[in-house]
């Protein structure tokens, strides 16, 4: 099944296309996440003048889950900043993580924020971009591409929205706490392409598009790959550790680090 298309993102000159990903706002608690969204709205204040269009891949929160009329307390510093951007003239853009899978049509309504729950392709300047947090893609994993099926039914969605959101989002977060995430415990090396399962995908995909960059997120390490001379595997890595993003130039895909100025 092909990947559906995003429409064409015409850059001007001296405007680039800026792609961060997992955030994971909210662990491991409310102090240090308050403080990387400042960091994170710093970055994006920074990027302002020369972004034609920002990406989140994913996994913006550690939990979201939109009520019909309730979404969680908290993260108002992001979500203004994203406004302020939106409000300038900036494309936001933002794929559903395996965090934040469940969400209605606030970012949509509020921030202008086109979302989209599966990879897909952006045709930019020749060059013919794949895009997506990253989760369930490449071959295994089995087990989790299960429960994602039935988190994304709608049936299932639709009995975790009956409960009150003080019991639905403290079940939530109790179980955000006990990720991976939150006790510290993280894939922090490449295993090498063989292992790799988006560097596994990504090869496969290559036999139907001439893909020249596959960004996501999702692994939380920064990783440049080269799997052809004209095609790149990039992993935007997260802001929890390494404060990585990338940027498209209309020519090439790089990796980039933030530094907040003292």
């Amino acid at each position: 099944m092909p990947f559906p298309s995003i429409p064409d993102i015409q850059l001007s000159p001296g405007k680039k296309i800026y792609f961060l990903s997992d955030f994971h706002l909210g662990i491991p608690d409310a102090s240090k996440s308050r403080d990387r969204e400042k960091k994170i709205c710093s970055f994006l204040e920074t990027i302002a003048p020369d972004a034609a269009a920002v990406f989140i891949m994913g996994d913006l929160f550690d939990f979201w889950f939109e009520y019909r009329q309730v979404v969680p307390k908290g993260y108002t510093r992001i979500l203004g900043k994203l406004a302020d951007l939106s409000d300038r003239g900036v494309a936001l853009h933002f794929f559903v993580g395996n965090h934040d899978m469940w969400m209605r049509d606030y970012f949509q309504k509020e921030l202008n924020m086109q979302v989209y729950y599966e990879a897909h392709l952006l045709k930019c300047k020749n060059k013919l971009l794949l895009l997506g947090h990253g989760d369930g893609l490449g071959p295994g994993d089995h087990g989790y591409k299960f429960l994602k099926r039935i988190f994304r039914n709608p049936f299932c969605k639709w009995l975790f929205g009956i409960l009150p959101p003080v019991i639905g989002v403290g079940i939530a977060r109790y179980f955000s706490m006990r990720s991976r995430l939150a006790t510290g415990i993280t894939d922090d090396h490449f295993k090498g392409e063989d292992k790799e399962r988006l560097v596994q995908f990504c090869r496969e995909q290559l036999l139907k598009n001439k893909v020249h960059y596959f960004i996501f997120g999702h692994r939380h390490l920064p990783i440049e790959f080269d799997l052809t001379p004209e095609s790149r595997y990039v992993n935007v890595g997260d802001w929890i550790r390494y404060f990585t993003y990338a940027v498209f130039d209309g020519e090439q895909v790089f990796l980039n680090t933030y530094a907040e100025q003292p």
